[in-house]
């Protein structure tokens, strides 16, 4: 048998199968927005998991959600969702699923699934303490902490995207101003970059070598750079963690990480210089392992 996963993002919903070995048997993706609006909605999420759910339904033990938003990890709850996903505040995640299909489900935030992947199948394995973040539509948090995710005391530690970085400045899908991911997510850049070339621009096609040498590009890039190092550097402050992770697709360029981590060590004390600051290794995979690892783990206490 094996772990049926999904791993919710204000984009796309990956979801499939994963071994109890954690080997990805099966792997689909689908957007999450709804055919008439720009975002998804939470009702349209839960139907389209309880869809999945039974289309797979006698193939698997149990089920693994990750997802955007706040997360109550002991009970599976979605405590808080931005505008990314609209509805899905309040949402009793595990509630519904196990209740309607009879299987244990772990719920948890996207980035701590992403974390617990990369630590034990990725950038982090082998080390019990390091920051991962992922840049995306949003930006995202975890703190991995001898050998565990760190959640805190509502589940909510790790939110970075939501640390304040230019007071009273941008909106923020939170609802406040002035919030990291406002300026540092790659959905900042591709605003930035979309408004000035009068058309949508992916952060792939601007990475293109020869979009990378127009003056422009280039500029918003550089700036783009710096305010993600300007978070880094609050954060290298506080925790002096030995390893940050940085994931999300635009991070699989090699280009950016290299600037980050050079800025970033050139703009800290020496006691922080000693960080190592490197890519995700399990790109969109991450998650679906993650979410496979805690729906494993909460499989194996109720036996």
């Amino acid at each position: 048998m094996a772990i049926l996963v999904f791993d919710i993002g204000g984009t796309a919903i990956k979801y499939g199968l994963v071994s109890d070995e954690f080997e990805i048997l099966e792997a689909s993706e689908s957007p999450t927005a709804d055919s008439d609006a720009n975002k998804g909605s939470a009702q349209g999420v839960l139907s389209f998991l309880s869809e999945k759910m039974a289309e797979y339904k006698g193939r698997y033990d149990a089920i693994g959600i990750s997802t955007a938003g706040q997360v109550d990890f002991n009970r599976g709850y979605i405590v808080y969702g931005t505008d990314n996903i609209p509805g899905f505040s309040d949402t009793d995640m595990r509630g519904i699923f196990e209740e309607k299909f009879g299987v244990p489900v772990a719920v948890d935030n996207d980035v701590n699934c992403a974390g617990l992947g990369e630590a034990h199948f990725g950038a982090g394995k082998g080390s019990d303490y390091f920051l991962c973040l992922t840049y995306g539509t949003g930006v995202g948090g975890a703190i991995y902490l001898n050998g565990d995710i760190f959640r805190g005391d509502k589940s909510a530690a790790g939110e970075f995207g939501h640390i304040m970085t230019h007071a009273g400045g941008k909106d923020c899908n939170c609802g406040r101003k002035g919030c990291y991911e406002a300026y540092a997510s790659c959905r900042a850049l591709t605003d930035r970059v979309s408004e000035h070339f009068g058309r949508y621009m992916s952060g792939r096609e601007i990475f293109k070598p020869e979009n990378l040498e127009h003056p422009f590009i280039k500029k918003a890039l550089d700036e783009w750079e710096d305010e993600i190092v300007y978070g880094l550097i609050s954060l290298s402050y506080i925790f002096n963690p030995p390893l940050i992770i940085l994931g999300g697709g635009i991070m699989s360029e090699v280009l950016l990480a290299n600037h980050i981590r050079e800025k970033l060590i050139s703009r800290v004390g020496v006691n922080y210089q000693g960080v190592r600051v490197e890519q995700a290794r399990l790109r969109n995979k991450a998650g679906m392992l993650g979410a496979a690892y805690i729906a494993k783990q909460r499989l194996d206490s109720l036996k």
